[in-house]
């Protein structure tokens, strides 16, 4: 059977794509794939070392490994969830270079081998990047090519995806206050947003957002990452709020044109010119290579770490800004 998304999610898809709510803080959690999400992690644990607590704001957004990140934030504490990583068991080798930007976030996953042959994701979706005629096109053209991987409809991976992404956060329990998922319809290529109000289990809503390469079936109905609904940050699901802080791992960077005006700098310029105030947190020049593999395991570590450091070396900046 079809999900059918919450009342508030279909709002978000068919009338304005924005959220039709008013608050004092968001939190918007950028995809960035494995690595991104540790750095996303060691920043919120930075802040908070730091006195800056913002893991209670009135919406999180979450995209793709940001998803991940909102789940595991609304379980756990964030110097918790940066230890565990800093102190991981050395991982197994990581997937190539090509299995990196598979897509405009690519999240964090799946991070498993499609039946059959290898694919270079990288190089498949840029090119239905270059054929797109709009972000129209390339959403339908993306699910059509996801849709044709075995992977999504083999039950076994599609069973090992959930699993992965299960063993990641305490509770497959929506938190109480107010998360937002995103995803995009693979049949249709409308954007989609999950929240507790959805009837889709927390669990499935991060392993459909986090689907940057084969389609994520919930009740058999397919879904792909959410960083294709716009960029890797969905900035503008916080219109409407006070006080929007960005945390992303690929410093607002696109593989989008920039003439679809879908990046996270035309995104703050919007939530701006509605009267929110906009801050958003990059990692530094020297830490961007971090993210050039960014479903490199192996350097999870490291880039927590410089999550870390980044978080206290702004915290100040956010404290005043925040609170």
């Amino acid at each position: 059977m079809h999900t059918t998304p919450s009342s508030l999610s279909r709002q978000l898809v068919d009338a304005t794509g924005r959220v039709p709510a008013s608050g004092a803080r968001a939190l918007v959690l950028g995809g960035g794939g494995s690595t991104g999400n540790a750095w996303l992690i060691g920043v919120v644990a930075g802040l908070a070392d730091a006195g800056v607590d913002v893991t209670a704001p009135d919406v999180t957004i979450g995209t793709s490994a940001g998803s991940t990140a909102a789940a595991q934030l609304a379980g756990a504490s964030p110097a918790d969830l940066y230890a565990a990583i800093v102190e991981a068991a050395p991982p197994q080798p990581a997937p190539t270079a090509g299995q990196a930007w598979a897509g405009t976030t690519h999240g964090s996953g799946p991070g498993l081998r499609p039946a059959g042959r290898p694919v270079d994701h990288l190089a498949r979706t840029g090119a239905i990047i270059a054929a797109a005629t709009d972000a129209d096109d390339m959403r339908r053209k993306m699910g059509v090519s996801a849709l044709e991987l075995d992977a999504s409809s083999d039950d076994a991976q599609q069973a090992r995806w959930r699993a992965t992404v299960a063993s990641r956060f305490p509770s497959s329990d929506w938190p109480l206050r107010t998360v937002l998922l995103t995803a995009v319809d693979a049949e249709t290529g409308e954007p989609v947003v999950f929240d507790r109000d959805s009837g889709v289990d927390l669990v499935d809503a991060v392993a459909a957002s986090c689907a940057g390469g084969f389609a994520y079936r919930i009740d058999g109905h397919p879904y792909i990452d959410g960083g294709y609904r716009t960029n890797a940050e969905n900035a503008d699901l916080a219109t409407g709020y006070e006080r929007v802080l960005v945390l992303s791992p690929f410093g607002g960077r696109t593989r989008l044109p920039l003439e679809w005006r879908l990046q996270l700098a035309d995104q703050v310029d919007a939530l701006r010119a509605g009267g929110s105030h906009v801050e958003t947190i990059f990692p530094t020049s020297e830490d961007a290579h971090l993210f050039d593999n960014a479903m490199n395991v192996a350097l999870r570590p490291a880039a927590a770490r410089a999550g870390f450091e980044r978080g206290g070396a702004v915290a100040a900046r956010i404290a005043e800004f925040w609170d």
